[in-house]
């Protein structure tokens, strides 16, 4: 099973449009393990992990987002796989 661990950015419109929400959703609908959380300068902060395909369709997802959201970047940061996010959550 190949596995990854990737920290994702999104930029535009993505705050007060149920951006956390969705992506929770989601994640979890792909099975894949993490977080997600609002940052101080507008942007939304996603730690995503799990089988590559599922979190490359997380990824595919972000640029997309909600109804409501206008993305307009999204950068991402593989890092190493720990294995130790049981869950996606909303920080």
């Amino acid at each position: 099973m190949d596995t990854v661990r990737v920290g994702i950015r999104i930029e535009g419109v993505v705050q007060g449009v149920y951006y956390r929400y969705a992506t929770q959703q989601k994640a979890e609908a792909l099975g894949v393990n993490g977080w997600v959380r609002n940052r101080a300068d507008g942007s939304v902060e996603c730690l995503a992990e799990g089988e590559r395909e599922a979190v490359e369709a997380l990824i595919r997802w972000c640029h997309q987002g909600p109804p409501g959201a206008r993305v307009e970047k999204v950068t991402t940061q593989e890092e190493e796989y720990r294995g130790d996010l049981k869950e996606f959550s909303i920080r």
